[in-house]
């Protein structure tokens, strides 16, 4: 079980994992241990919550495909437990991520003083570029 937070959990059923060879340089054993973990998660049939769900899939990160399946590959430690709490821990992360309310931005004007600064550094900027010209 996979705890979200203190209401949401996800049973280990939904979450697909597959232990495989890790890329890169290795040592003696690299072609005998299969210590990197593949995760895949599908979006749309899990029970996470329906506010979740969407979140989710209005997201605009590379380890969700098109068909909503999130996919993490875990391969930065040597070993395969390490490696699975780490994709886990990953997922967490990102379900988490999309709990947080974020608080709509509400337009405001420039204040006086702003425009005041703004067009003073355009007329500087002005009398700067007028004194680079060639004289005739």
């Amino acid at each position: 079980m996979l705890h979200i937070s203190s209401h949401v959990v996800i049973p280990d059923a939904e979450i697909d994992i597959h232990a495989m060879r890790s890329q890169g340089a290795g040592g003696q054993s690299v072609n005998k241990v299969s210590s990197a973990i593949h995760l895949q998660f599908e979006i749309s049939s899990s029970s996470l919550p329906q506010l979740y769900k969407e979140e989710l899939l209005k997201l605009r990160d590379n380890r969700i495909s098109e068909d909503g399946v999130i996919t993490i590959k875990a391969q930065q430690y040597r070993s395969q437990e390490q490696n699975r709490e780490d994709a886990l821990a990953r997922l967490r992360e990102l379900i988490q991520s999309v709990a947080i309310r974020r608080k709509k931005r509400r337009a405001t004007k420039p204040t006086k003083g702003s425009k005041q600064r703004r067009l003073e550094s355009k007329t500087k900027r002005g009398q700067l570029k007028t004194l680079r010209r060639t004289l005739e």
